[in-house]
Parts: structure tokens; sequence; C-alpha cells
């Protein structure tokens, strides 16, 4: 009778063993496919940001090429801008209900359709309605959900800011790849390219992200949440997560903070040339410093800063960084003072960004992480949309040195609110 105890007992921790061993190895299988769906949203993200450069060098010329003049060039790129701020929410509300593989398919779809659209623009209107893909393509927001949805709290800032690398790389091979296509095999070559690398772009989505890379939401997030409620298109529903504790008022700094900066961006192809006396080759020597600065600092020290410090002080720290390079701006005469402020000018603008983007997500319930990350999507569309207008009458009449003091004024001002508010934050600790 013993002996039978004996056996049943050995059996019994046999079989716990095993199956203590299948949930190690089920568990360790899928971490290791959430990191392999955290890297081709990485790689989408490259190619989007890629084409997406290669496509902004040439457009000018394009346009120009069309009879287009700098006002019909500046309503194109207001158009573009417009649909970008209109569709970024939309894209994050369709993310929270289909599923983040089907937003990313829509998204490289849309810039395969732009690409497509662009490459036969023969006229003017035709160019005007290559824009109209524009309001689905997001692909950085659709990388970030991924991100978001794969990752734990605690390490989603360092997470995002590794996208800084991704940005940096589409600025310097996008630039540079543009400039040489056009130049030695024609004006539309790019837009081929652009085309085929948005089709590739979609089979990577189809067949590597995971059609189900949300963890399931728990019986809180449900009752908060707004994605499964009303349409895709629900004004009222995106505008509700404003209302969860802490999001507005995250927002509105994310907003004020760099918009001076965002206005003198803007006007910066006009700033080069007036004011610094650039050429274009050295416009675009410029552009590829400030793709290494995004790398280097966005992609490497903004993630270590995010395991040492809560992201209350990170924040605080790059409204008050913003300050400094608005008086840095202000005094600033040659080009070389703006390389020497464009170092805090990048550190301030990439941890103010991740450091929101990874706040305003854990601020609303996971289901709604896809519609919070397009509205922080529509704040550069915001940018590009009234900062012609804005930045214009700026530099016509008080000169390069009121952007600077602008942003002096705008984060001063959001640095002792911070100081003196108590925002509710969670997961403020990145342990």
């Amino acid at each position: 009778m013993s002996t039978m105890n004996s056996k049943a007992s050995s059996g019994g921790e046999e079989a716990s063993a095993m199956r203590t061993e299948t949930l190690g190895e089920s568990r360790y299988s899928g971490e290791v496919k959430r990191g392999q769906a955290i890297l081709v949203a990485y790689l989408i993200a490259t190619l989007e940001l890629t084409f997406l450069f290669m496509q902004m060098g040439v457009m000018p010329y394009l346009a120009k090429s069309l009879g287009l003049d700098s006002v019909g060039f500046g309503y194109l790129q207001t158009t573009f801008g417009v649909l970008q701020l209109v569709g970024g929410p939309i894209f994050g509300r369709f993310a929270d209900q289909f599923g983040t593989r089907a937003a990313l398919i829509l998204s490289c779809a849309s810039g395969s359709a732009f690409f497509l659209l662009m490459s036969i623009s023969t006229s003017i209107p035709l160019l005007f309605l290559s824009r109209l893909p524009a309001v689905f393509m997001h692909g950085l927001p659709g990388a970030q959900k991924v991100i978001t949805d794969m990752t734990a709290p605690s390490q989603r800032a360092d997470a995002l800011g590794k996208l800084g690398l991704c940005f940096g790389i589409g600025i310097i091979i996008g630039s540079a790849l543009g400039g040489v296509l056009s130049t030695k095999f024609g004006i539309f070559v790019p837009t081929y390219v652009g085309l085929v690398g948005n089709l590739i772009n979609t089979m990577i989505a189809m067949v590597w992200i995971p059609l189900q890379a949300k963890p399931k939401s728990d019986h809180h997030d449900m009752e908060n949440s707004t994605s499964q409620s009303g349409s895709v298109f629900s004004i009222r529903e995106i505008l509700r997560l404003m209302k969860f504790p802490g999001v507005m008022e995250i927002f509105i700094v994310k907003v004020l903070a760099g918009l001076p900066i965002g206005f003198f961006l803007v006007m910066f192809s006009i700033i080069s040339m007036d004011f610094f006396g650039l050429e274009a080759v050295e416009s675009g020597y410029l552009m590829s410093y400030f793709g290494v600065l995004q790398m280097v600092i966005q992609g490497l020290v903004v993630g270590k800063l995010t395991n040492h410090c809560t992201e209350r002080t990170l924040l605080r720290l790059s409204v008050f960084v913003f300050a400094g390079v608005g008086l840095g701006m202000a005094l600033m005469r040659t080009v070389w003072h703006y390389c020497i402020v464009a170092v805090p000018l990048t550190f301030a603008f990439s941890t103010l960004g991740t450091i929101t983007d990874s706040i305003l997500t854990k601020a609303v319930p996971s289901s709604d992480t896809g519609t919070m990350l397009g509205i922080c999507a529509s704040v550069q569309p915001l940018t590009r949309t009234v900062g012609p207008t804005i930045g214009g009458v700026l530099y016509k009449h008080f000169g390069v040195s009121s952007f600077g003091y602008l942003q002096l004024i705008v984060n001063i001002g959001l640095f002792i609110y911070l100081l003196k508010s108590k925002i509710p934050l969670s997961e403020m600790k990145n342990q």
C-alpha cells in the first residue's frame, strides 16, 4: 500500500514538473514572439519613415516641374498636414477596434496608394489628389501601438524611445536616397521605389505582426473603455479620453512646450537660406546632422534615463531644457550656434515626446491606447498646419530671435506649472 502511495506521489510530482516545464517553455516562447513583433515594428517604422523623407526631398522639385508656385506649394503642404491631423485619432480608433496588424496593413497600403498616385501626377490636381491617402499613413503611431501592447508599463518609455533610431535612420537614408535617385534616374523614380517599398512593408505586416498583440483587458479597463463603443469616426468617444485623470494636463504640456520651436522648424527652409545663408547641399548636411543626433539621443540617452529617473522628473527636465533652448535660439547668430543649440533641442524634443506618450498610454485603459497614440500623433500635423501662417508672421515682423523668446516664455510658464501642480500620473517609477 505504501509502495502504491509512493508511486502515486512520484507520478504527481512528475506531472507537476512537466506542467511547470511546459508553462516555462510557453512563457519563453511568448517572450520570443513579442520580441520578434517589436523588432518587426521597428523595421516597418524605419522603412516607412525612409520613404516619407525620400518624397519630402523630391516633392518641391516635382511641384515646380508641374508649374506650382511657392503659395501653391504651401497649400499642398497644408493639405498634407490637415489630412494627417484628422487621420491620427481615427487611425488610433481603427487600431483599437480592429487590431494593430490591421492598422499597420492599412497604413502601409495607404502609403502604396500615396506613392502610386504621386508617380502618375502629371498635373497639379493629381498632385493634390495624391495627398489623400495620407489620412491613414501612420506607420510610426502603428509601431508605437505594437510596442505599447507588447511591453510592460515599466519598460514602455525605453522601448518607445528606441523608435528615435528609426526616425534618425529615416531622415539620413531617406533624404540622401531621394536626392541620388531623382538626380541620376529621374524625378519619378523615388516614387516607384516608395511604391514597391510600401507593398513590401504591407507583406511584412501581414506575415510578422501577430493578429492579437494586446493582452486581454481586465474588467476595470473594459468598464472605462471607449474603443468598443461608437464608430471609428466618433469624435465624442475620442475626446472622452481627455477626461481621464491627468490626460488633458499632460497633453496640453506636450502641445505647448514644443510649439514655438515647431513654428521655427516649419520655416527652417526659408530661414536656412535667408538667415544662415546655406546652399541646398549644406542644408542636406544639416539634416543628416539632425538625424544622427536624433538616433544617438532618443535611441540611447533617453532609454538610459528612463531606467534611473521617474517620468515626472524627466517631464520637468525636458521642459526646463526647452526653456534653455529658447534662450539659446534668441541669442544665436550663425549656423554654428544653431548646431550647438540643436543638441539640447533634440534632447528636449526626444524626451518630451517619449515621456508624454508613455504617460498618456498608461493613463487610459489598455483597450484605448491606439486612440491615445493617434491623438498624440496629431500634434506634429497641427504644427505643420498652423505653423506656416504664424511662423511667417513671427519671422517677417520680429525676426528669428522671436521664436527663441516665445519658446523661453512658454516653457518657463510650463515649468512653474509642473512644479506647483499635482498631476496624477500612473506607473511613475520605472523599476
